[in-house]
């Protein structure tokens, strides 16, 4: 008798592992909303598939105060007159 080809049983298998999976997921999404019911939340709204959720926005650069800025450049300042103060001369 022949033996099926390999690829066809990795399929099977696979298939079928593939509807324990989703099993196991609806039963975990069941037991999780009556948790959350029982807690008093209500249950999440369905996912959004990638058709529905429009592209996301780049977030803009944040706005920096002038006062802000210049406390940014005085540290900075500060910070490289220390690192010079302690680097050995290299004379």
């Amino acid at each position: 008798m022949a033996r099926p080809p390999k690829v066809l049983t990795n399929n099977t298998l696979l298939a079928a592992a593939l509807e324990g999976l989703e099993a196991q997921r609806q039963r975990i999404d069941e037991q999780i909303a009556s948790v959350k019911a029982m807690l008093g939340k209500k249950s999440p709204a369905p996912a959004k598939t990638a058709e529905s959720v429009p592209a996301a926005k780049k977030p803009g650069r944040r706005k920096m105060t002038e006062a802000a800025r210049k406390r940014i450049a005085a540290a900075q300042k500060k910070r490289w007159a220390e690192f010079r103060k302690n680097k050995p001369s290299a004379e």
